[in-house]
């Protein structure tokens, strides 16, 4: 199984090198669903043909579909639903808004992310081509299911065990109905199972890596590198930048300028990047529009030859690193494209709380650091490097430290 998201600024193509991407593994005889997490549709546009929310083959060996976000809201959030909206009743809100203040924002987002996990684990099919919203709220989903997750595993199973004792009580007082019923704790721990599941699956790097789509102009680059630092900081591996829309060079003097001002951009870009393959797709004569017009662009990002694997297996060093130096612990975590200044990192209980610019993770410790203090901590080189130390009083005099894995992590909760 091989998952491939790809992002980027909006307008920048997205769509186009995703659906031209399926084509080609589709076309090698690979099983490929292509689908999209955008709330704006238009890989039916791009495909020439209609899609809808069940998987249709719109190509040998390829699938295509549209997520109806909305019925999966009413399939796994009407326990919680239900509960909230007879809770904003007794405070005499109207059904209608109350039902309105019940959606809550990023639902669909998130139920989009258990719909790719869901069509994952099928095993229906060899790859998954995924092509996310503007990379703004790409990186919103992708943070959502660590987060979602540490907050329903740390708050509601203490919640519940409040709700248990106080639900009595209240009944005595005709208000038990205020008290959540085990259903609605049900649902959200459901909810985080699914979510763990996602992260999972998302952030293997021998499974699902993402794309990134820009065109070489100086807005839309610098988005990208900050794509690409706060994609390393949530832990997904980028293995490939697609730079669209390069103009050819011409005779006239307006073609000319933008000619040159691109190629001083992805001189930029390719430095940028380093590492990472950039592939180069030019400005065509017409919009790619339909299956025809889809493999030529293929045929650009990956070769004409049948053999150019267009998406292999991601190779390179994990993201989050825990190894031992000497008698002390190393945590590193890869930051690329970020200056030291603009990165803050502190040691809360069992997590260190990371946040890059307007992005923020918490990263759960693995057991070994979590009888360890913080010695030191550093920026550089690309990367975040916590130095930790055993406190002697959490250590059995005769049990050594356990040496952690070379990627042992072990991944966050």
């Amino acid at each position: 199984m091989r998952i491939v998201l790809f992002t980027g600024k909006g307008g920048v193509g997205k769509t186009t090198t995703a659906a031209a991407t399926a084509l080609r593994l589709a076309d090698r005889g690979c099983k490929t669903l292509l689908l999209s997490t955008d709330s704006a549709h238009s890989l039916g546009d791009a495909l020439d043909t209609p899609l809808g929310g069940t998987p249709a083959e719109v190509a040998p060996s390829l699938w295509a579909l549209q997520l109806d976000t909305q019925a999966r809201f009413e399939t796994a959030w009407r326990e919680v639903q239900s509960f909230l909206i007879d809770l904003l009743a007794r405070g005499g809100v109207d059904p209608i808004t109350a039902d309105e203040l019940t959606v809550l924002p990023g639902v669909e987002e998130v139920l989009a992310l258990l719909a790719v996990r869901e069509l994952a684990v099928t095993g229906d099919w060899d790859a998954l081509v995924v092509d996310c919203a503007p990379t703004a709220e790409t990186l919103r989903l992708l943070a959502l299911p660590e987060a979602l997750a540490w907050y329903l595993q740390r708050v509601f199973p203490a919640q519940r065990r409040l709700a248990r004792g106080i639900r009595p009580v209240a009944a005595l007082f005709g208000r038990g109905a205020v008290v959540p019923p085990d259903t609605v704790f049900d649902a959200l721990l459901r909810l985080n199972d699914e979510l763990a599941g996602v992260r999972e699956l998302l952030g293997d790097p021998t499974v699902t890596s993402v794309r990134l789509v820009l065109t070489p102009e100086a807005v839309v680059v610098a988005e990208a590198r900050r794509t690409f630092t706060a994609l390393a900081l949530y832990g997904y591996a980028v293995d490939l930048v697609v730079a669209n829309r390069v103009f050819p060079p011409g005779a006239d003097e307006w073609r000319q300028g933008w000619a040159r001002a691109q190629q001083a951009q992805l001189a930029g870009i390719r430095e940028s990047f380093a590492g990472l393959p950039v592939r180069e797709v030019p400005y065509r004569a017409a919009e790619p529009v339909g299956a025809g017009a889809l493999r030529q662009v293929a045929d650009t990002l990956y070769g004409a030859l049948p053999g150019d694997d267009p998406a292999p297996t991601p190779s390179g060093p994990p993201l989050v690193v825990v190894e031992a130096d000497g008698a002390d612990y190393l945590l590193r975590l890869a930051l690329p494209l970020v200056a030291p200044a603009e990165v803050e990192a502190a040691r809360v209980g069992d997590d260190v709380v990371i946040r890059v610019g307007g992005h923020r993770r918490v990263l759960t410790l693995p057991s070994v650091l979590r009888r360890c203090e913080v010695v030191d901590g550093r920026c550089a080189d690309g990367r975040l490097e916590v130095r930790f130390r055993p406190e002697s009083g959490r250590w059995p005099a005769e049990v050594p430290p356990r040496r952690p894995r070379p990627n042992g992590a072990g991944g966050p909760s």
